[in-house]
């Protein structure tokens, strides 16, 4: 764990507000937008002001923000409340600031306020970071651009909750992470009456409420297993440390498994012939391939009607590790949770033939010019559907 991460964590800690999201390009200026700065979702109002903003008035008030222990700003905390405006924004950090640049865009930033007067601000861009930051808090990567739930409990919410803990009550310890991402999904389709059907009219939108409702789950999970553990002292420091080791270990390594899951669940319901953790060479094993490994492996099946598709919650680091999974095929595709990443990335990415495929309401946060290359779930399933129609059938029994 970093320094910077062991910080931002104590400080959001001990804030009497904080707030995450990822850096995207309409921050930095690269998406076209005339807006420099940070913005600030109403629902986060709180961090700025200790009343909210009212249509018709324009608020603004100074604070200082140290940024990565290191350096402070004295920054502007602004509400546009005239006119058609209706937003807050953090604004003033002065020249040289190092976190408004291109490649900042998909690092995740951080605000945590102790006083009216006082901030602290960090930025984090290592995946292993972000993951580890999401893990303290228990929250899904579709969970930020909003307060920070420091205390833990889950969001209210009567039509799921008692769905929720009806599963949690079936099991003494945390179930295996496949039962765990089905019982999230079962779950959710129960509360909200979702159909077969819309998991092929909108499929972007039922994955992300699936990994939101799976973390709700997870924080459930969590306080039934734990909650004699934390009722009792701990004997030493080591045992504290390797408690919490084994709970944040915990929450990283099922929130990559359970998008597989979730994805898996979507390409099945949309008739999809796939074979997931397929051996390539070298005994590689991408996350999913279409058709499967028997095609693959077929020197005859044209190398063209072969799909990879890695799956990452976040890939500023670990998008180079698709490249290598399948030497058969050339274009390769990754979906991800990941909001925003920087042109150079993005570049990077085209020139190795790497396309990515990210929820469709994630990619405004991605710059401008790159927007058109990047597909949505929803485009990606009717890619696969097109190649897999025009198949001879005898390809695609499973």
């Amino acid at each position: 764990m970093s320094e910077i991460l062991n910080s931002a964590i104590r400080s959001v800690q001990q804030s009497k507000a904080a707030w995450c999201r990822f850096i995207t390009g309409n921050d930095t200026g690269k998406t076209g937008s005339h807006q420099a700065g940070f913005y600030i979702p109403k629902c986060a109002s709180s961090l700025l002001f200790s009343e909210p903003g009212r249509k018709g008035e324009f608020k603004e008030k100074i604070v200082k923000v140290k940024w990565q222990d290191n350096f402070t700003t004295e920054s502007c905390m602004k509400y546009y409340g005239q006119k058609t405006r209706n937003e807050y924004r953090i604004t003033r950090f002065g020249h040289g600031f190092p976190f408004l640049q291109d490649d900042n865009v998909g690092d995740l930033l951080i605000l945590a306020k102790f006083n009216e007067e006082d901030y602290a601000g960090y930025v984090l861009s290592s995946d292993e970071d972000i993951d580890e930051f999401f893990a303290t808090f228990n929250l899904a990567p579709n969970e930020t651009n909003q307060l920070i739930d420091v205390s833990g409990s889950v969001k209210p919410d009567v039509r799921i909750a008692q769905l929720l803990q009806n599963f949690v009550d079936r099991f003494d310890c945390f179930p295996e992470t496949r039962q765990m991402a089905q019982g999230a999904r079962e779950c959710f389709n129960k509360a909200y009456k979702v159909a077969d059907s819309n998991l092929k009219d909108k499929p972007d939108e039922v994955l992300l409420n699936w990994v939101d409702t799976e973390y709700r789950l997870f924080k459930f999970m969590e306080e039934k297993v734990y909650a004699d553990v934390m009722t009792k002292p701990f004997g030493s420091i080591d045992t504290f440390v390797q408690m919490a080791n084994e709970v944040l270990n915990r929450r990283k390594s099922r929130a990559g498994k359970s998008l597989e899951h979730h994805l898996a669940d979507i390409f099945t319901k949309n008739e999809l012939v796939f074979e997931e953790q397929a051996v390539t060479e070298d005994n590689k094993k991408p996350d999913f391939l279409f058709p499967n490994a028997e095609c693959y492996h077929n020197l005859q099946f044209p190398a063209d009607d072969l799909i990879v598709l890695g799956a990452k919650t976040t890939c500023k680091d670990r998008w180079r590790q698709v490249l290598t999974e399948a030497d058969r095929v050339d274009v390769k595709f990754l979906f991800t949770l990941q909001q925003g990443i920087s042109k150079n990335q993005l570049r990077e990415m085209h020139d190795s033939h790497l396309t990515l495929v990210v929820p469709k309401k994630y990619i405004s946060s991605f710059p401008k010019e790159y927007q058109a290359e990047i597909s949505d779930l929803s485009g990606f399933i009717q890619m696969v559907r097109k190649k897999q129609e025009s198949l001879p059938k005898y390809y695609l029994l499973t």
